[in-house]
């Protein structure tokens, strides 16, 4: 397997690349760029021409190498050696309500015939990217990990997209499928965030809306969290997500961000659904807690595969909420991976709305927030 990440600081850039890219014969690519470039029809034309097999998402800072760019196109490329291969799939969001049908529609085209992995891009806004993620587990086998994560906009929440060979748009949901027994892949997430305050109960959520903590209306709480900080929601929403507790009040290692609140009925809405059994916990995080979240997601990985190499893929998704917290020093956290990786591996990836990965090689599939997460593709020769 050969990897290589480019990156464009614009569209006529690429386009000067695109007979060389075609000549790597890829067996696939992704892009992941700036929303600007998803509304020039040619960007999509020259991105097909490259290889057909392709899928991309706009985002909130473009990952390429140890570098975090903006207001360009990190592009990548594989290509395999074996007889591995891959399949596009792609279906389209109507709703948020219609989430978890989605998820079971885009999972009923997938051939689960020697699959080993999917790599999903979702839309940013209007989704309920927990429903997503559970209506496509709900139809793939059990064994086969799914990551990726949802688009962004640089952190305006208005309109996000994803593209696929045969079109672009707002609405759109795309997945790589890879088959082949020579696949391998490696997965960790690792938020770094400190939960303070105490535990409160969900006393009454539907889906992704949160109303009541503790029998109280959750927005009156978490304003009195906040203090001064509560005058710029949602915004600072980013800034002190929720914990998620399990019933006997452990651990999930989830995070639940907030995009969005409801006056009318003082509630929250999350970027992922909550159960009323659950308990969430306040948290916060400084720029060298996210760089530690950093280190131990991909020290998870090289603990566990100790023998990858050069030509192995690293796909990162990190939240924006990471990026506004760590402004100027954003770098840091993906400088760590390239260390930790001995600078041998290809590095790619883009700053998201949700974050989709399993936790440290475990089957299950979680949709996070406020999180780091790394899929290590390998291919055996």
């Amino acid at each position: 397997m050969l990897s290589k990440t480019l990156f464009f600081t614009s569209l006529e850039k690429l386009q000067s690349e695109s007979e060389a890219l075609r000549a790597f014969s890829p067996s696939f690519v992704i892009a992941f760029a700036s929303p600007t470039f998803f509304l020039i029809p040619s960007f999509r034309k020259t991105l097909t021409e490259i290889c057909h097999n392709c899928i991309g998402c706009s985002t909130a800072g473009e990952i390429s190498g140890n570098r975090v760019f903006e207001n360009g196109i990190t592009l990548v490329a594989v290509r395999f050696s074996s007889s591995a291969q891959v399949k596009i799939y792609h279906t389209r969001l109507q709703d948020m309500g219609s989430s978890f049908k989605t998820g079971q529609s885009l999972a009923g085209d997938i051939d689960n015939e020697g699959l080993r992995g999917v790599y999903l891009l979702a839309p940013g806004v209007d989704v309920n990217g927990s429903a997503l993620l559970e209506g496509l587990t709900s139809k793939l086998p059990e064994n086969v990990g799914i990551s990726g994560g949802l688009a962004g906009d640089y952190g305006a929440f208005e309109q996000t997209y994803v593209l696929h060979p045969e079109g672009v748009d707002s609405r759109s949901v795309a997945a790589i499928a890879f088959y082949g027994d020579s696949l391998s892949f490696d997965y960790s997430a690792h938020g770094g965030w400190r939960s303070f305050g105490p535990a409160r109960a969900v006393t009454s959520a539907t889906a992704n809306q949160l109303f009541e903590l503790d029998g109280r209306p959750a927005l009156d709480i978490y304003k009195e969290y906040l203090g001064e900080y509560a005058n710029d929601l949602p915004a600072s929403g980013l800034l002190f997500p929720f914990e998620v507790l399990n019933e006997e009040g452990q651990p999930t290692q989830v995070i639940r961000t907030i995009l969005g609140i409801d006056e009318s009925s003082k509630s929250l809405i999350l970027a992922g659904e909550v159960q009323q059994s659950h308990y969430l916990r306040l948290m916060h995080a400084s720029t060298d807690d996210l760089i530690d979240g950093a280190h131990r997601a991909i020290d998870g990985i090289t603990n566990s595969t100790p023998n990858y190499h050069a030509d192995c893929l690293a796909l990162v998704t990190s939240c924006v909420g990471r990026k506004l917290v760590m402004g100027d020093r954003v770098e840091e956290e993906i400088e760590e991976i390239d260390r930790q990786l001995t600078g041998q591996v290809c590095i790619a990836g883009f700053y998201s709305y949700g974050e989709i990965s399993p936790l440290l090689n475990k089957a299950q599939c979680e949709l996070h927030n406020q999180t780091l997460t790394i899929m290590l593709l390998r291919e055996a020769t």
